[in-house]
């Protein structure tokens, strides 16, 4: 069994122990931060936490209506020309803790005098010794170089604080249903191990997610590129119209992820769209009328509310790079010129 499948599998009982031991942390963070007027956030990261950012962007936005930009961590390096930075909450989102660029903006962020915040799976790292705040994710160690349960943490991470901000009842119950939802995702691992037979021999495809599930779209991308070496590209239907849905021909592989919510009844049109110009569409999705559409359905758990749905809409795209990587004699584990922990300035 590869170190990847079992870190997969690791994910729901993760969950289930971050909530438990970081929520009263949490709120006592969120009680601080609420009082202070904030108008936006600013969150710094790399690879698979700069996917994370991207689902916190929309939580913080719809949820909370705040203004959220990834930051650009060359400004505070390479360029030394940092932004103001008044009235908004700085947060570094980054498994290891220890890209130099990441840390850059967190002490930035100090020297301005905003609050600081780090959600990191190692609380003695350089990025948390720059936060006034700290949320730990409690992933153990993740040996597999592809993240798979540090992302869902951070997921649950960056959901816990949202929650907390609002202090309202629904939202953390809508948390706590995520490890039963996340096991019940996982029993789709024999359709995914077809799937990989099926698309053994693809050389390139499309992922597409829009709003929570934007970043979910760049997960699995970027998952298939570093264990698969297949040249997927991540996009939202309404950026792929203005000029690459030309790509799309006859046997094309497109994933979309396509859960309950606010962007569903677009994504259901775009599918569609796809379908007529004959591409090959693998449909992740509760919902059977955008399963219908497709060649590869998988249809995920019934899920209480969409902002909650990324930790779970992932778990069909680990476990396609998971098998398709080993239908292609790749070792998921150690995906050739990578390592653990990458480090940026």
């Amino acid at each position: 069994m590869s170190l990847m499948r079992e870190e997969i599998y690791e994910q729901p009982s993760i969950i289930e122990n971050l909530l438990k031991l970081e929520a009263d942390r949490v709120r006592g963070i969120a009680a601080e931060l609420r009082p202070r007027d904030l108008r936006f956030v600013v969150i710094a990261a790399r690879g698979s936490s700069d996917n994370a950012a991207r689902y916190g962007q929309y939580a913080f936005g719809s949820l909370l209506g705040l203004q959220v930009a990834l930051a650009t961590p060359s400004l505070f390096t390479l360029y030394n020309q940092p932004p103001r930075l008044r009235d908004a909450l700085v947060i570094g989102v980054s498994q290891s803790g220890q890209s130099e660029d990441i840390v850059a903006v967190l002490a930035e962020g100090r020297r301005q005098g905003v609050p600081t915040l780090a959600i990191t799976n190692s609380p003695d790292s350089p990025l948390a010794a720059q936060a006034d705040y700290l949320i730990e994710t409690h992933a153990g160690l993740e040996r597999s170089v592809a993240a798979t349960k540090t992302y869902t943490s951070e997921l649950a991470a960056l959901g816990l604080l949202v929650a907390a901000w609002m202090d309202k009842p629904g939202h953390f119950s809508d948390l706590e249903t995520l490890p039963q939802i996340m096991r019940r995702a996982l029993e789709l691992e024999p359709a995914l191990q077809a799937a990989a037979a099926k698309y053994q021999q693809a050389q390139h495809c499309i992922v597409l997610g829009r709003g929570y599930n934007y970043g979910t779209a760049f997960e699995i991308a970027l998952k298939l590129k570093e264990t698969c070496y297949l040249a997927a590209e991540p996009y939202s239907p309404a950026d792929f119209l203005h000029g690459p849905v030309a790509l799309i021909e006859a046997g094309f592989l497109a994933i979309m992820v396509a859960p309950s919510g606010a962007a569903f009844a677009n994504l259901r049109r775009f599918a569609a769209g796809l379908k007529d110009r004959g591409a090959s569409l693998l449909m992740i999705s509760d919902q059977e009328e955008a399963l219908r559409m497709a060649d590869l359905p998988l249809l995920l758990p019934a899920l209480p509310a969409e902002w909650v749905s990324p930790p779970v809409a992932i778990i069909p795209g680990q476990l396609l790079a998971l098998h398709l990587s080993q239908a292609r004699g790749i070792d998921p584990d150690r995906p050739r010129g990578l390592k653990k922990v990458t480090v940026t300035r």
